[in-house]
């Protein structure tokens, strides 16, 4: 793979890992942006080695979910502290309206969903983010995270029963 190609796959990937870093951090958008260019560098350091065993999507948000990972070890945090971004971004990837007070009110009536997911723990966020709002398959999210395809199901499975128990106490 030349350099070239590398920034080529590395645009198309940007939006979608910076998306789901802010996911992970709980909605702070200076520290997902701090893990997104930490773990670009570290691609672009090691983009030789890449060998198209899997997606180059899944490659880049393996090394990201490891940077967020380490970031997390280092700072001492078991949960990252809720900031949820006020802009509702995120889901209205997953929404879009024409309309801009449409898009406001979705906005701000998926706030709930987003403090859900921010309450979720580490790995049960991780696999939602990337099952739901990256469109990753299990096979996917099981190379990106190190876990097994069991812990991957067993994560989601839990995760889905503790935003329906948050979402439903609201």
């Amino acid at each position: 793979m030349t350099r070239e190609q590398f920034i080529e796959l590395v645009s198309a990937e940007q939006e979608a890992l910076r998306r789901f870093l802010r996911g992970l951090c709980s909605g702070n958008g200076s520290l997902a942006d701090d893990i997104a260019q930490e773990a670009l560098l570290k691609a672009y350091l090691s983009f030789e080695r890449f060998e198209g065993r899997a997606r180059f999507s899944t490659w880049l948000f393996r090394i990201a979910y490891n940077c967020f990972y380490d970031n997390v070890l280092r700072s001492g945090r078991g949960v990252m502290a809720a900031s949820i971004d006020e802009s509702g971004s995120d889901l209205r990837r997953l929404h879009s309206v024409p309309d801009e007070s449409t898009a406001a009110d979705r906005s701000f009536n998926h706030q709930q969903l987003y403090h859900a997911i921010a309450a979720l723990g580490r790995r049960e966020k991780a696999v939602v983010l990337l099952f739901y709002m990256e469109e990753k398959s299990i096979k996917e999210i099981t190379a990106i995270t190190g876990m097994s395809s069991g812990a991957v199901r067993a994560h989601l499975f839990r995760a889905r029963r503790h935003l329906k128990q948050y979402l439903k106490g609201l």
